[in-house]
């Protein structure tokens, strides 16, 4: 099996374009389940999905690079400020399709990434993935996003001041 640096390492190689991207840098101050950033929160889901495919041996039915990339962009909108409160109401239903068409205009995405992006949110939207790679980033989204929420840290996330003067 491998060790947690190895998948952190894969994640880094397979993810590089994607993690160094200037709109991914947005995703370091938007949090979400909490006290999580969704930038933190793509990374564990694609660690998370590289774990599940070892444990269950399925490297000979995966493409890594596309289980990564599409885990480290299955989250890939931005929503600061007033804008959270009304993204929060839908976000289950169309973030998946917003995440995608934000995917799609800064990288080139094959199909596996483009699916598996679009319907993570599976149960929760009618579609489910066509492929494996979309499977295990459904599951490690539920499952990382589930111990993110019921965390007890989430009630110490740091203050964002919505009124900050344009200094």
């Amino acid at each position: 099996p491998l060790t947690r640096t190895q998948i952190q390492q894969l994640v880094r190689l397979h993810g590089q374009e994607i993690l160094c991207h200037e709109h991914m840098q947005i995703e370091r101050v938007c949090y979400q389940h909490g006290v999580v950033t969704t930038f933190a929160h793509s990374i564990r889901v694609a660690c998370l999905a590289v774990w599940i495919a070892d444990r269950l041996r399925l490297w000979h039915r995966v493409d890594l690079h596309s289980l990564i990339r599409a885990a480290l962009l299955h989250d890939y909108f931005f929503t600061t400020g007033m804008l959270m409160m009304a993204a929060v109401i839908d976000a289950g239903f169309t973030h998946g399709g917003t995440a995608m068409r934000n995917a799609v205009r800064d990288f080139h995405l094959n199909r596996v990434e483009r699916d598996s992006i679009e319907n993570h949110m599976f149960p929760l939207t009618p579609i489910p993935p066509r492929y494996l790679e979309g499977y295990l980033v459904t599951v490690a989204d539920k499952i990382s996003a589930t111990r993110e929420t019921v965390s007890l840290e989430r009630f110490y996330k740091p203050k964002v001041n919505m009124h900050t003067s344009g200094k």
